[in-house]
């Protein structure tokens, strides 16, 4: 009896292909993946360890210079306290000295004044008024040539700079004597050794003749 298979012929299943596997020494993948993260923490540790630092570093640099601005400021504001005290402090000086100079000037030009007017013959002064640098006379003479000769003495003497008569007219009230009567100003401007002098130093006496006897 003939017998017919309708199945086919079974064929044998081919054995699938396995990828060939590495060798890991015997550990798992778990472990490399473990040692992954561990290094990247470790880079990222280092990095944040160095940022970190530097951070730090700049903080610390700031608040040095914050700390020097604020002593630069302490310092700029002493001494612009300074400066203002030096202004004072000079300024008292200069006004000491200018009284110095006044007080001392002030003698020597009386002196100077009461000497020219002995030396100068027939001439007296009846007022004399100064107001800063200007000197204003008044006085009376027997002649013209006497007041003319005083204001020669007093541009001689080097205590003015501009000597300016400013009237000279004749006495109408003194008939019985012919006198002459005059007002001049003068700008006072002592030499410098006179405003160097001590205040107890004898005055130099002024140029000029000498004094001529008076009847």
């Amino acid at each position: 009896m003939i017998r017919i298979n309708l199945l086919g012929q079974i064929r044998p299943r081919a054995a699938r292909r396995t990828m060939p596997s590495m060798d890991t020494g015997g550990m798992s993948p778990v472990v490399f993946i473990g040692a992954g993260l561990v290094l990247g923490a470790l880079v990222l540790g280092f990095f944040y360890y160095t940022w970190q630092k530097q951070l730090n570093d700049e903080n610390v640099q700031i608040k040095r210079l914050q700390a020097q601005k604020a002593d630069l400021e302490q310092t700029k504001l002493q001494v612009e306290a300074f400066e203002k005290q030096k202004v004072i402090l000079q300024q008292r000086v200069a006004t000491i000295e200018q009284l110095q100079r006044d007080r001392t000037g002030g003698q020597e030009l009386l002196d100077m004044i009461a000497n020219t007017v002995s030396r100068t013959e027939n001439l007296w002064l009846t007022e004399m008024v100064r107001k800063g640098n200007v000197l204003s006379l008044e006085g009376s003479s027997a002649s013209i040539n006497s007041v003319a000769n005083f204001i020669t003495a007093l541009k001689r003497s080097g205590y003015f700079q501009k000597v300016e008569i400013k009237e000279s007219k004749q006495d109408d009230k003194n008939l019985a004597v012919q006198t002459f009567t005059f007002q001049m100003t003068a700008e006072v401007s002592p030499p410098p050794a006179a405003q160097a002098r001590p205040a107890n130093a004898p005055a130099p006496a002024a140029a000029g003749k000498a004094p001529a006897k008076k009847g």
